[in-house]
């Protein structure tokens, strides 16, 4: 009699499949708990730039550059075109107040010139004679009047006279009336010449009083065509130095050209063109420093110039006291200029890792100095040294400061 057989479930193959597979669901347990999952990269710690979180004051300022100027500039423009006849003065030497630097010629000034000339002469001339010819013909008038007053008073004392003879019926009624028309027509006569002889004489002063006033019109624009050829000679309006000469002879100028300037040596001034971006916050009176000859010298804003041109506004600086021994015109100086007045922060200095991250986070190293891991920050303001670090590092930590470029999605850097 056949015995049925019942076939095994638990084989060694079945059992050792089941095995593996808790194996690796164990495996991928531990990985998911235990296991560190963080992405690394050696590095040679010898190429990346470490650098230390501290506190201290942060100054906010900004890096320029500013050009020693003369405390005093005078241009020289020219007033009146013309040619350049003679150079007294070469490029470069000190002038003193009203030294001649060049000459010009120009003919048709001094042609004009003494066409006015003339033209007062010939005015003065008119005057002259007709004062002698208005005086003569008041003088005739005079010796009339005095001859009508002699003639009307021999006319009066014989009419006199008739009145009392013929009262006495001694002369004829005709005789009287002959002597009393004589005394009224000279009468009359006399009238007539005082008036006009007091006519001529208000009406020579009155010609004689406008030929004044055109002299003396004449006479101040012969002194402003004088003055125009003064202006011929280009002289020193202030003591200095010469500089920018640009003139030589033989060479024609017109009106209103620029030939040089006089620097005042009296004393520097420093003159820098800053970005349009700070025009708000730069104003009289912000302080800067700058190293010269191994010392330290500061400077404060003078003036600040409202005109932006291309993309910059200028500022005029004095020096802190006496300009630095040595320092010369046209000198360029490397300026740090304060925006405010400092204040205590945590600083990170300035590195590569900023372009990368855009100051989000950083590589911060660990305290063995093995490694360095991603930390999120948060930073502020910056000056060209250093960023204010706002949230995520504290002083006496260092970072990795040097460029993240290369470095990926990497998380942590093996320092080797």
């Amino acid at each position: 009699m056949d015995r049925v057989i019942e076939k095994k479930t638990n084989t060694p193959k079945r059992i050792a499949l089941i095995a593996g597979a808790a194996a690796v669901l164990v495996l991928i347990i531990y990985n998911l708990l235990f296991a560190e999952h963080t992405s690394k990269l050696n590095v040679d710690s010898e190429r990346v730039t470490l650098g230390s979180v501290k506190e201290g004051v942060f100054q906010e300022f900004i890096a320029i550059d500013g050009s020693v100027e003369p405390l005093k500039t005078f241009y020289l423009d020219i007033a009146e075109g013309g040619r350049v006849e003679q150079i007294y003065t070469e490029d470069g030497q000190t002038v003193e107040v009203g030294d001649t630097i060049l000459k010009l010629s120009n003919t048709t000034l001094q042609i004009d010139f003494m066409t006015r000339e003339s033209q007062l002469y010939d005015l003065m001339n008119e005057r002259q004679n007709s004062e002698i010819t208005m005086k003569q013909d008041l003088i005739r008038k005079e010796n009339e009047l005095a001859e009508i007053e002699y003639n009307l008073a021999q006319a009066k004392r014989s009419y006199d006279r008739n009145k009392m003879l013929i009262a006495e019926k001694v002369i004829p009624q005709e005789e009287f009336q002959a002597s009393q028309d004589e005394f009224n027509y000279l009468t009359k006569r006399k009238t007539l010449a005082e008036r006009s002889v007091k006519q001529d004489a208000q009406l020579m002063n009155d010609r004689l009083r406008q030929l004044d006033l055109s002299i003396s019109r004449m006479s101040a624009n012969i002194d402003m065509a004088r003055n125009t050829l003064d202006n011929l000679y280009i002289t020193a309006p202030i003591a200095g130095q010469l500089s920018t000469l640009k003139a030589e002879v033989g060479e024609s100028k017109g009106a209103g050209e620029n030939i040089g300037q006089v620097d005042n040596l009296s004393g520097y001034k420093v003159s820098a063109n800053i970005d349009q971006h700070y025009i708000s916050r730069v104003y009289e009176g912000l302080t800067g420093t700058f190293d010269f000859n191994g010392k330290t010298h500061e400077v404060k804003i003078a003036k600040v110039f409202p005109e932006v041109q291309n993309n910059t506004f200028k500022v005029d600086m004095e020096f802190a006291g006496a300009a630095p021994e040595g320092i010369r015109r046209g000198q360029t100086l490397q300026l740090k200029l304060n925006l405010n007045d400092g204040g205590k922060a945590v600083l990170v200095p300035r590195g590569g890792f900023y372009q990368s991250t855009g100051g989000n986070w950083v590589f911060v190293v660990d305290e063995s100095g093995n490694y360095a891991t991603k930390r999120n920050i948060k930073l502020g303001r910056q000056n060209p040294n250093h960023y204010e670090v706002l949230d995520g590092l504290q002083p006496g930590e260092k970072v990795v400061l040097s460029s993240y470029d290369s470095y990926g999605d990497i998380d942590r850097l093996e320092l080797k």
